[in-house]
């Protein structure tokens, strides 16, 4: 029998899907100023929501939007290859770090430590399954080589590995003053 989704669930999941929406690429809804929150949308989700259906309508809504940016946006679809597929993988590195994480640290000050480490390893990982499966399987480059690749990833993970933590430091911070503010509501009842 499907469990039922609590109520805080479906706000962290309509608060997810909104950051993904907003930030997502260059289409109708996006706002320029804001990193994209694609990778950290994939790891908050599996840190909070553990059901693989909420994996599943996370997925579902970036190749929505992707497909909407594509078809009636007037987006490039020079990202839309063969190779789109790698996506799946590199979100689901992401989805299994934020599992990861939620079961194997606490909310302690020294536990930032190992967060810090777990998105960086899983941004990497997630980074080469979703750079390398475009530069090296999508059909846009003539002669694919681990140099050229290379060069690319210094070039562009920096930014990545920028853009996740950004929304992975707002989610802790949200975190913290939800449960402070809860801890003071109990405390005043």
């Amino acid at each position: 029998m499907p469990r039922k989704i609590s109520t805080q669930s479906l706000a962290i999941a309509l608060v997810i899907a909104l950051m993904v929406i907003v930030t997502r690429g260059h289409h109708f809804a996006s706002i320029d100023f804001l990193p994209s929150a694609s990778y950290a949308a994939f790891f908050i989700a599996g840190y909070y929501l553990r059901s693989t259906i909420m994996f599943v309508a996370l997925l579902a809504l970036c190749v929505g939007l992707d497909l909407a940016a594509v078809t009636w946006g007037g987006v490039s679809n020079f990202c839309v290859t063969p190779a789109y597929g790698f996506l799946l993988p590199a979100y689901g590195t992401m989805w299994l770090a934020g599992r990861w994480t939620a079961d194997n640290t606490s909310w302690e000050f020294s536990s930032l430590f190992k967060l810090a480490g777990v998105v960086v390893v899983a941004s990497a990982i997630a980074e080469l399954f979703s750079s390398g499966g475009f530069y090296f399987f999508g059909g846009r480059y003539a002669n694919p080589t681990l140099v050229e690749f290379g060069t690319r990833l210094v070039k562009y993970y920096p930014k990545q590995l920028e853009a996740i933590a950004f929304w992975v430091v707002v989610a802790l911070i949200a975190h913290v003053v939800f449960g402070l503010a809860k801890r003071s509501i109990h405390e005043k009842a």
